[in-house]
């Protein structure tokens, strides 16, 4: 039984997870338990795992008596997010591009093709969860377990901000650009040109949302 329920919650989670990300369920609207859970035929337990667990990523805030709501977009999360990925990211690609096999590289790159084809198929949620693996794999082979998980959980957080940069018509072009850039530095061992790629990509992105958010 625990295992039917902990698959529930992991399709329950990955459901809600979409739905905020394709920003069908908007920032500060209240998650309606008995709704969602009528619409993907899901009991209790399973909807409350999925919705603590949404709650870690940093996708909803919990209030006593209120129940959930998604988290709003702000300027200042934005800045934190991107800061911290600017502190970390860039060096772990280049230590990544020192470290790749030829089975990294080929993951690599067929984590690019992903998200490409995401792209091309104009599916936001699906589009920046292929944008967080394609980064990922850039540093998995030369970073450790911490530096990892912290940047998983950072780009977990930076997914909706990625949806909302790419809204404006031309900034996906720019990102494939920057992003087969970045792939043809890496997959050389360049590590001072994918450090400096790296870095320039994140840059680009944060002021941009700044400039959205902000105005």
């Amino acid at each position: 039984m625990s295992i039917i329920v902990s698959t529930l919650a992991r399709q329950t989670y990955e459901a809600i997870r979409h739905r905020i990300l394709t920003g069908e369920m908007t920032p500060n609207s209240p998650v309606r338990q008995d709704a969602i859970a009528d619409a993907l035929g899901v009991s209790t337990i399973p909807l409350r795992e999925a919705l603590s667990r949404l709650e870690q990523d940093g996708l909803l805030t919990s209030y006593p008596n209120r129940g959930y709501v998604v988290r709003p977009l702000s300027a200042d999360e934005a800045r934190e997010v991107f800061t911290l990925r600017l502190k970390l990211e860039p060096a772990a690609a280049a230590e990544g591009a020192l470290k790749a096999s030829e089975a990294d590289l080929s993951s690599a790159k067929e984590a690019l093709k992903n998200l490409e084809l995401a792209q091309a198929r104009g599916q936001p949620g699906e589009h920046v969860t292929a944008n967080r693996l394609f980064h990922m794999a850039l540093v998995r082979p030369g970073a450790g377990v911490v530096t990892i998980q912290i940047l998983e959980r950072l780009h977990v957080l930076a997914e909706r901000y990625v949806r909302m940069h790419l809204e404006p018509h031309g900034r996906d072009a720019r990102a494939s650009r920057e992003h087969s850039e970045m792939i043809e530095a890496w997959a050389a061992g360049d590590e001072q040109r994918i450090e400096a790629l790296t870095s320039d990509h994140i840059q680009h992105t944060m002021n941009d949302l700044l400039d959205q958010l902000e105005t």
